[in-house]
């Protein structure tokens, strides 16, 4: 599948991929920053996004994609970064592409299965009739009956485009992707880890990362390192974007 993508900057590939329900547009302002010392690839991964959309939603076929992008930009290695979902694509591509991989960053996410977390958000957009509005403030006002959280009604709004006729429609497929949820929830595996410097790095309001997955992470994943941003919650890039700039960069650029 040939994927959407935005690209910037200059030097060493990196290769950006987004969590559940987002875009490489969640990744605008971080891109520009690492575009500084990278040529940053800022993905949209299948069904998100302009992408285009599939019944088939895994792991192993968004690492696929992540492959045939590499192959069409003439990518021989870059560096990733992968938050929530994208995280694990990242995980899945490093342990299957393990030659294409220089340094990994997994973002507020590990290798295990994950109960079900996104029931409520589904609910709440299939509920949306987005015929019925004119305004995005109508939209956020009509979520904000389900979702509380405004920041996360605004991930969510992110994936409303207008049509043809200026209706509002779901860039996201959300059908495709509710089908396949629990194939976003399952754990990741190997028989052979990933040897490079990886960094787990989570925002210390999450539970997404816990100690209790460091055993798990460090089989897969030998040369992982740690970090914690402080008063940060599971998006952690887009609550604390100073400190997560920060501590990623010096990760990538450390000789």
């Amino acid at each position: 599948m040939k994927l959407y993508f935005h690209v910037t900057g200059h030097g060493q590939p990196l290769i950006i991929l987004h969590g559940l329900f987002g875009s490489g547009d969640n990744w605008y302002t971080l891109s520009n920053f690492f575009g500084e010392k990278f040529r940053v690839w800022a993905v949209d991964q299948r069904n998100h996004g302009r992408s285009p959309h599939s019944d088939t939603f895994d792991y192993r076929s968004m690492a696929a994609d992540i492959d045939d992008l590499m192959i069409h930009e003439g990518i021989s290695s870059a560096c990733f970064i992968g938050h929530s979902m994208g995280g694990k694509t990242a995980m899945e591509f490093a342990l299957t592409h393990q030659e294409k991989v220089e340094r990994l960053v997994v973002v507020d996410i590990s290798p295990r299965s994950y109960p079900p977390q996104h029931d409520a958000i589904f609910e709440a957009m299939f509920s949306l009739d987005l015929a019925k509005y004119q305004t995005r403030s109508e939209l956020d006002a009509a979520l904000s009956g389900k979702i509380q959280e405004y920041p996360v009604r605004q991930l969510l709004l992110k994936n409303v485009a207008r049509d043809e006729n200026s209706n509002f429609k779901w860039k996201i497929d959300i059908k495709a992707i509710h089908k396949n949820y629990s194939k976003v929830n399952v754990a990741i595996s190997s028989q052979i880890p990933f040897e490079k410097p990886t960094l787990f790095l989570r925002g210390s309001k999450s539970k997404y990362i816990t100690d209790e997955d460091i055993p798990a992470i460090k089989s897969l994943f030998p040369h992982a390192s740690f970090a914690v941003v402080e008063n940060a919650g599971h998006w952690v890039h887009a609550e604390a974007p100073g400190e997560f700039g920060r501590i990623v960069m010096e990760f990538l650029t450390h000789n």
